[in-house]
């Protein structure tokens, strides 16, 4: 699988500062809520309209997460993912670290190096 088949999914989660319109996890979530997709943000510590402090608490199922956040809080999401049976993680260009591609493929997590925002100017 690579990161336009993941793409044909709709539900998704976001974890990073979506809060911040200057943050690349902001410009995922909106980019993804404009063309169609159903998607939550997710960000440890936060918690707002739309936006949930672990994935946990996102009140749909989540189909592909988009891990958009320092690495050193992301091995925590990818952990509650895997806890949580998602199996599908994009990680954007910075959010990447051997822990976390170690953890991934030792846990069967189907994880692409990639970014949303390229995928979506594929689709439309």
């Amino acid at each position: 699988m690579n990161a336009s088949e993941f793409m044909k999914f709709k539900n998704w989660a976001v974890a990073g500062d979506v809060l911040n319109n200057q943050k690349y996890a902001y410009k995922i979530k909106m980019s993804l809520e404009n063309a169609g997709f159903n998607v939550s943000g997710m960000k440890p510590g936060v918690s707002a309209k739309g936006v949930y402090q672990s994935l946990k608490e996102v009140p749909h199922a989540i189909d592909v997460l988009d891990l958009c956040i320092n690495p050193r809080d992301g091995i925590k999401v990818v952990k509650e993912a895997k806890e949580l049976g998602i199996d599908k993680i994009l990680i954007q260009p910075g959010a990447e670290s051997t822990e976390i591609l170690e953890f991934c493929r030792e846990n069967g997590i189907n994880a692409i190096e990639g970014c949303a925002l390229v995928e979506l100017r594929k689709i439309f």
